[in-house]
């Protein structure tokens, strides 16, 4: 269930892979998407499942995710606002980002009783999502700040055309990579963790390429057959 889990008091947090699951084939097993062809009952009870070993008793605060920089709260007027990043001072509620070869983020200090979750894609890098996300916990009060960056395509895999790589690159230098086998491509990792780097935020890295694992869904391998991972961070009650 899970490919990366850890707990510093009072905040737990983890990634899920894509075992232990009632989605069927190609999706199998723990397909957590929101959206695609998967039938929508068995993604609810693998949600159900997520959340019963996760958090049991917590409320979920999840989002439909736009590929932005838009970052609300869990008081949002909408039960699943679109956004990319979400934030909350509140023990109790689960925050949960989606992700199949993008950048999932978790972000928490725990002396100051804050987190946050981020899903950031090629776009949402560009448009600076993860800062975005940690300003809003700063305004909560938020400042040993800690990320964890979780799993995604890796910049030997993700190939891109040369103008979008050097469109890219101009915002964000560290983000520029080039494949296993020699074409333009982005690391969407390491574009991410040089934005946490340059905020002030400790990054631990507990990433692996989505592409090169089956163990973990890829859009980039498997196309519309990708279900969704997903990470989850929340502050004990």
């Amino acid at each position: 269930m899970y490919a990366y889990r850890a707990a510093l008091d009072p905040v737990d947090l983890s990634f899920t892979d894509r075992f232990g699951g009632v989605s069927a084939a190609p999706f199998d097993e723990l397909n957590l998407a929101i959206e695609g062809d998967d039938d929508p009952g068995s993604c609810a009870t693998n949600l159900r499942r997520v959340m019963d070993d996760f958090a049991p008793g917590d409320d979920l605060a999840d989002l439909h995710q736009v590929h932005g920089c838009n970052v609300v709260g869990p008081d949002a007027p909408d039960a699943r606002p679109r956004a990319d990043g979400i934030v909350t001072d509140r023990p109790g509620v689960t925050l949960l980002v989606r992700a199949a070869d993008c950048v999932p983020v978790l972000l928490a200090d725990p002396s100051a009783g804050v987190v946050g979750a981020v899903h950031s894609g090629r776009p949402g890098l560009a448009l600076a999502v993860v800062p975005a996300t940690v300003a809003r916990m700063r305004e909560l009060g938020a400042r040993a700040l800690t990320a964890w960056v979780g799993p995604h395509v890796c910049g030997s895999c993700y190939e891109v055309p040369e103008e979008l790589q050097v469109e890219v690159g101009a915002l964000v230098p560290a983000a520029v990579a080039t494949t296993s086998w020699g074409t333009p491509s982005l690391d969407l990792g390491a574009g991410v963790r040089s934005q946490l780097e340059a905020d002030g935020v400790r990054v631990v890295d507990a990433s692996r390429c989505t592409r090169e694992s089956p163990d973990l869904y890829s859009y980039r391998r498997d196309g519309r057959h990708a279900g969704r991972q997903a990470g989850l961070i929340r502050i004990r009650p």
